[in-house]
């Protein structure tokens, strides 16, 4: 309510968009009445133009006060709007899908904060009592410094959860919207091929040696990346002949999406049972999380079901079923939610994930609604996730 209330007070865009459905801070009363916020498609923060007016663009969907910038060129492309606002103190994050088109989130450093501290407290709370700050050693296969992909920004939420991490391949460079956008619709030029080629024999390289050298030493520990890396790693474990028994308490973490090579996907449980077999780490261990550029809730998997877990103290999660009204629990549809967390744009979406809502975990006892572990896109809705958009950008594990 009092979220709503911020964002219906200090954007203009938004309180119009109120204006025009009837409804306004004083209609919301209880509960029941959250159902009439209005609500933003997914697709509306694709719905951006090119050049300066990509700043205006910024500027409307803001809440409060925007820093101001100075962009010298006469014709800035969107990643020199990007870096200027962030030197100011903005996150703007963005992600992508099959068409190439992105995804803009402007957030603002609490925004942010808020998102990294939530997203880690709903892990822990997951893998306690048997995640050991101390003791594990954490392997963090894609770590990328100078990022603005959602993707790399919140992979730094499990650096600080961890005493010792080593990370598989450091990436340096600046991945620009254009770069994204080429991989995103199959365009890479005969460079970034070959790049991808050696990035992926060095990294697999190295990520088993530090396996093995972790064997060794009976060290606990939590990889942490992207299904389609980890299972391509497990591919070449297996034809090598190796295996491990790293135990009950090491981790496996993931997120990002299923989709392991071109038109193949592997599901939650298949890739359990292989990381059982390959690594020893038992299914309550393998974690998922899922989340999406526009949201700052993350939701994680229990080690007792695997269902993923909603953040309901501020992450309202509603259905939107086939006839575009809100559906009750049990049912399939869009997943949508109102996100407390989000003070610098009003973060209540649609999005275009098709999920079934359940009011309680059936496995384990703790509160709050879940989501069935199984998420797919809607019918005639582009491939979304940051795990893809990575695999895209290297095209690391095609061949398994």
């Amino acid at each position: 309510k009092y979220t709503f209330k911020h964002h219906y007070e200090n954007n203009k865009f938004y309180r119009n968009l109120c204006k025009e459905k009837n409804v306004s801070p004083d209609d919301i009363k209880s509960e029941e009445d959250f159902l009439k916020i209005p609500l933003l498609p997914d697709k509306f923060f694709k719905n951006y133009p090119e050049g300066k007016e990509f700043a205006f663009w910024i500027a409307n969907i803001y809440t409060g006060d925007l820093p101001s910038i100075f962009i010298k060129k006469k014709n800035p492309k969107i990643d020199d709007i990007i870096r200027e606002f962030n030197r100011k103190g903005l996150r703007i994050a963005y992600s992508s899908g099959t068409s190439g088109r992105h995804t803009f989130i402007p957030r603002d450093e609490r925004t942010f904060n808020r998102a990294v501290y939530g997203g880690a407290k709903g892990f822990v709370s997951m893998a306690y009592p048997r995640w050991d700050f101390d003791k594990i050693h954490g392997y963090l296969s894609l770590y990328a410094r100078n990022i603005n992909l959602f993707a790399g920004m919140m992979g730094g939420i499990f650096t600080d959860m961890l005493k010792y991490i080593d990370y598989g391949f450091v990436l340096n460079i600046e991945v620009t919207t254009d770069i994204l956008q080429a991989a995103m619709r199959g365009r890479r030029n005969i460079l970034i091929r070959l790049a991808s080629l050696y990035i992926d024999w060095r990294r697999t390289r190295k990520f088993i040696e530090w396996l093995k050298e972790r064997d060794r030493d009976k060290d606990d520990i939590a990889l942490l990346g992207a299904p389609f890396f980890l299972n391509h790693i497990m591919s070449l474990l297996e034809k090598k002949g190796l295996s491990f028994d790293f135990g009950d308490k090491s981790f496996v973490v993931t997120g990002g999406g299923w989709k392991i090579r071109e038109n193949v996907r592997i599901t939650t449980k298949e890739f359990r049972d292989r990381v059982e077999k390959v690594l020893g780490i038992p299914h309550t261990n393998c974690l998922d999380a899922y989340g999406m550029v526009e949201g700052n809730g993350f939701m994680f998997h229990c080690p007792e079901g695997h269902y993923l877990h909603i953040p309901y103290s501020y992450y309202y999660p509603i259905i939107i079923g086939k006839d575009g009204e809100p559906a009750g629990y049990g049912e399939t549809g869009r997943f949508a939610f109102l996100d407390a967390l989000a003070t610098s744009y009003p973060g209540f979406i649609i999005s275009g994930d098709e999920v079934k809502l359940l009011e309680h975990c059936p496995v384990c006892d703790r509160p709050g609604p879940v989501l069935e572990p199984e998420i797919k896109r809607a019918k005639g809705e582009e491939v979304r996730g940051c795990a893809e958009e990575v695999r895209r950008m290297l095209s690391i594990g095609s061949g398994d």
